[in-house]
């Protein structure tokens, strides 16, 4: 396993880690037990971050987290959630809703600290509430030793990098859907987050399941010419007797300013054919063919959150 410094944390990341969003039930049902033994495996496996929040099945996914974590010392793992989203549509950066919302979560993981907590989704929220009330509220935690680093997270760039300038003190970023084989837009920010040493988490290098066989579910975002663009890439992926989502995920591996990547494994197969795909070199013609496709619609982006955070 690769390991990164994340920004000026000075934690040692591995290059692959374990999402929780599937543990929360988000994809269908979830079988607990198989759950625990994929975090269990991961950590025997040199996958140390971990990241979860409230939201994932509405704090379904903490509460698994908690009972996989019972027994496991502490240095083995770097333990991250999130604050102010709670469903659907329930968004609370409040300074006394993110000190609240913090304890919870230090409840249903049984954990006397966390490594790392950060805004979830802040497009859908003020943004001068996050920086004024929101982070504040982090810092405090942080001063009293709850919390060790803060961040944020979201879809917007522009949201993700207004924040990151208002506010020196973060220590991540947490970035979805912007550095994958159809949209390598992150790098755009990448130079304010990189002098400030603020670390770089990357997630759904699949692009919300876009960059799969199957193809993306009913409510993806993506317009019609950019799903056929990628069936293409599929496509091609297949005739070449190899699968988009390891492309996808090699790809991902391949940028130098990225500390690590967000992937959900809920059980030990996933890992498995995770870590077998870091292993193999890339197809360097293939991902050359599979870029070319995408460029009609090279780092398309939609709309999310609030209109003026976009």
């Amino acid at each position: 396993m690769e390991y990164r410094t994340l920004g000026k944390t000075g934690l040692k990341v591995s290059l692959l880690s374990y999402g929780g969003s599937p543990l929360g039930g988000i994809y269908g049902h979830n079988d607990e037990k198989k759950a625990i033994e994929s975090v269990h495996y991961a950590i025997k496996n040199g996958i140390n971050f971990i990241d979860t929040s409230p939201y994932y099945g509405k704090t379904l996914s903490e509460s698994v987290l908690g009972r996989a974590l019972a027994g496991i010392p502490r240095d083995k793992f770097i333990m991250g959630t999130k604050v102010g989203r709670y469903d659907t549509n329930d968004f609370n950066f409040s300074y006394d809703r993110i000190i609240e919302s913090v304890k919870e979560s230090l409840d249903r993981l049984n954990l006397e600290y966390l490594d790392i907590v950060q805004c979830h989704d802040i497009e859908f929220g003020d943004l001068h509430q996050v920086i004024n009330e929101s982070i504040p509220a982090l810092l405090k935690l942080k001063s009293d030793g709850l919390v060790r680093h803060i961040g944020v997270t979201g879809y917007p760039l522009k949201a993700l990098k207004t924040v990151a300038e208002s506010h020196p003190s973060l220590d991540v970023v947490l970035s979805y859907c912007h550095f994958c084989l159809n949209d390598s837009s992150l790098d755009d920010i990448i130079p304010t987050l990189k002098s400030q040493n603020i670390g770089i988490i990357n997630a759904s290098f699949l692009n919300m399941g876009m960059l799969t066989e199957r193809g993306p579910p009913e409510w993806h975002p993506a317009p019609t010419q950019l799903r056929e663009l990628a069936a293409k890439a599929s496509q091609l992926c297949k005739s070449r007797g190899s699968d988009i989502s390891k492309l996808a995920l090699q790809y991902t591996f391949s940028h130098p300013d990225i500390a690590t990547n967000l992937v959900g494994m809920p059980c030990i197969e996933n890992i498995d054919d995770n870590l077998k795909t870091m292993r193999e070199p890339i197809d360097k013609q293939l991902l050359s063919e599979v870029l070319d496709i995408f460029k009609p619609m090279k780092n398309y982006q939609w709309k999310s959150g609030k209109p003026e955070n976009n």
